[in-house]
């Protein structure tokens, strides 16, 4: 490390780094819109159901963000458990138009809100009630009450109404990250 590394690290100058963990069902969308999240010229053209794990990193104003983007399928779902001491906030996806598998995703979220290495900390979690552009699509409100998000008192979150592959709703989210969740990052 240089001089000049050193110097803007002890005047708070340096980028904080941030652990992000991206989960929810599969097909929720939550590679397109971490993809969404990168800067444009390092987004990928096509997306395909991830197996396992992607990890990502993109930066903002502020922060530094790396993002593991676990797979949603039942199958690899226990892998989560292996990233939640080492991350600083949670991106949970939901499929709001996909109102028969709404009770699994809740099962998935009290799972992962009641494990010992998240129930203990003060991480944010972001939900992105996405696919807002389906013509059945829950409002986040709804989706909200749906998994009693009002019942997380231990955690400070927030729900935006997304459609990744546009990309509406997800600067908010960010915003949301970057400016109210990781001020002591900051």
């Amino acid at each position: 490390m240089g001089l000049l590394d050193k110097l803007s690290g002890w005047l708070g100058l340096r980028k904080k780094e941030v652990n992000v963990l991206c989960l929810g069902l599969d097909n929720s969308g939550k590679t397109t819109i971490i993809n969404q999240l990168k800067p444009a010229n390092t987004q990928a053209q096509e997306i395909v159901p991830t197996i396992g794990f992607n990890i990502e990193k993109f930066k903002t104003s502020s922060l530094s963000f790396t993002v593991f983007d676990m797979s949603g399928q039942s199958r690899y779902r226990n892998l989560w458990e292996h990233y939640y001491r080492e991350s600083h906030a949670i991106i949970f996806v939901i499929d709001s138009g996909d109102k028969l598998r709404m009770v699994v995703a809740k099962e998935e979220l009290d799972t992962l809100l009641n494990h010992e290495d998240i129930r203990s900390k003060r991480l944010p979690v972001l939900f992105f009630a996405n696919k807002m552009d389906l013509r059945d699509a829950m409002s986040s409100v709804k989706v909200s009450q749906m998994l009693c998000l009002d019942n997380i008192k231990d955690k400070p979150w927030h729900i935006c109404a997304s459609n990744a592959i546009k990309g509406e709703g997800l600067q908010e989210g960010l915003d949301w990250l970057q400016g109210n969740a990781f001020v002591r990052y900051i």
